[in-house]
């Protein structure tokens, strides 16, 4: 009788071990990943009604908390909402949060790591917990001039500062009002999120760093980088016909313009924008160096993470003929503005290309530094000397190319405009990237137009994408 009782005593006993086991297992190994769940709504319940951080662009707030009478005691806000929501993103009961609010939840909720001394502080002092501030690098004024620029229409702009990879405006339109989201009114809050997430005008994507497109002519600075990296002396001579038989195909490109010669050298080419002549130099290249040159400009890697920005693409294996193409930004060549502000950028800055970054610090309510971002070189895209060629070249375009429009008096601005055909069914894209250059900063800006309510024929990078370039520089300079 005694040894039944003793087997199953022994049962007992290591159920409660294996109980207890679990127990402290989840409490101090699974704690993070329980109190994350979405399906906790415990957690969900307390984190929503705290004061949470605000996040800055200089020394104002663009989202920030405000006491409440309702069920939770605090609200988020957002100001100028429509304006900042592509950095912002959005905080919600429901809907988990996006953007800036996504990646620095933990420290603007107050249950980041780096917390934990304020944490313990606030739980002796019987104080309710505060979440940290985010400051960006955003510059307001910056952000509002790329804002109206665009006016509404179906676009991007980026800017960014040259010599530190700083993000000083980024904008997406048409955007979108987090506040409808944030709202305390549940049943609201998910109706307002159905009807943007469904939107035909796509109001809550991020153009400026989370999609990508044909980056057309801009992508003729690649291409100009790429014969310069390879040892092709900037006088060389292209043959630059009117129309080039694409090989191995029976189908014709053509030029939007006189190239001013059947053989131009790249400055003329990159002036005028000829793309016969781009198409020679990047069959003559080849796909490896092309490729390899994109990739040293930020092409395949994901910029940007702070918002979960996606990577530039350049084709895998292109024939002749899909490489004439890829030469100019067409086939399967797809870009974020974001990534062409880059090229811009590495150009500018002697050819050194600086990851880009949008959060400068991270402070405590006593404004102490919890975290700071270090500028931080990604690579040589091109030697100083040819970035300086390059340079010239985009200065030539301005001056007296496609891109007069983005001049500045005074000012040193080089630029390339773009113009991607899509579908015969949409209007083509227009593009405009460029770099500006003071005594006191060197700035690159993207300019992305997705559609606008302009005649086929109107379209163009130098006609409507260049003058939103001059206003944000305008600003930064």
């Amino acid at each position: 009788m005694n040894r039944p009782i003793r087997r199953v005593a022994v049962v007992v006993m290591v159920m409660f071990a294996l109980l207890l086991g679990n127990l402290t297992f989840s409490s101090v190994i699974r704690e993070n990943a329980l109190d994350k769940n979405t399906a906790n709504r415990r957690v969900r319940d307390a984190e929503f009604g705290q004061d949470r951080g605000a996040i800055l662009a200089g020394n104002a707030p663009i989202a920030d908390t405000a006491p409440s009478d309702g069920r939770y005691k605090f609200q988020r806000l957002y100001t100028s909402g429509e304006l900042y929501a592509p950095i912002t993103g959005f905080y919600s009961y429901d809907h988990g949060s996006t953007g800036l609010e996504a990646t620095f939840n933990g420290q603007l909720a107050g249950t980041d790591d780096s917390l934990v001394v304020r944490r313990l502080i606030d739980i002796v002092t019987d104080k309710p917990p505060t979440g940290a501030m985010v400051e960006t690098t955003v510059d307001a004024r910056a952000q509002q001039a790329a804002y109206q620029g665009l006016n509404g229409r179906k676009g991007a702009v980026v800017a960014i500062d040259a010599k530190t990879g700083a993000v000083l405006a980024l904008v997406s339109t048409p955007s979108y009002d987090p506040n409808r989201i944030a709202s305390h009114d549940i049943e609201a809050a998910r109706k307002a999120y159905t009807e943007l997430a469904n939107s035909p005008q796509r109001r809550m994507s991020n153009r400026a760093a989370r999609e990508v497109y044909p980056p057309g002519s801009t992508f003729k600075l690649v291409t100009a980088a790429a014969a310069l990296e390879n040892g092709i002396p900037p006088d060389q001579k292209w043959d630059s016909p009117d129309r080039l038989k694409l090989p191995g195909t029976e189908t014709y490109l053509p030029n939007e313009s006189s190239c001013g010669g059947t053989k131009i050298d790249l400055e003329q080419a990159l002036k005028v924008s000829c793309n016969t002549a781009f198409a020679n130099v990047g069959i003559n290249l080849g796909a490896d160096r092309m490729r390899e040159q994109a990739e040293k400009f930020g092409f395949a890697s994901r910029p940007l993470p702070d918002l979960n920005g996606v990577a530039s693409r350049f084709p895998d294996d292109p024939n002749d003929a899909q490489l004439g193409l890829s030469a100019i930004g067409q086939y399967d060549v797809a870009a974020s503005p974001l990534q062409m502000a880059m090229v811009s950028a590495a150009i500018a800055n002697d050819g050194v290309l600086m990851q880009p970054y949008l959060v400068g610090a991270v402070r405590g309510q006593d404004l102490k530094p919890i975290s700071t971002t270090r500028p931080k070189e990604l690579g040589q895209a091109v030697s100083p000397e040819n970035a300086r060629i390059l340079q010239g070249w985009m200065q030539t375009v301005v001056k007296n190319g496609t891109g007069v429009n983005a001049q500045i008096s005074g000012m040193e601005v080089g630029g390339k405009t773009g113009t991607a055909n899509t579908t015969p069914d949409k209007p083509p894209y227009a593009w405009f990237t460029s770099y500006g250059r003071s005594q006191n900063r060197t700035v690159a800006v993207s300019v992305f137009i997705e559609e606008a309510p302009t005649a086929r024929n109107d379209i163009s990078g130098g006609r409507l994408a260049a003058p939103i370039s001059r206003s944000v520089m305008e600003v930064l300079l």
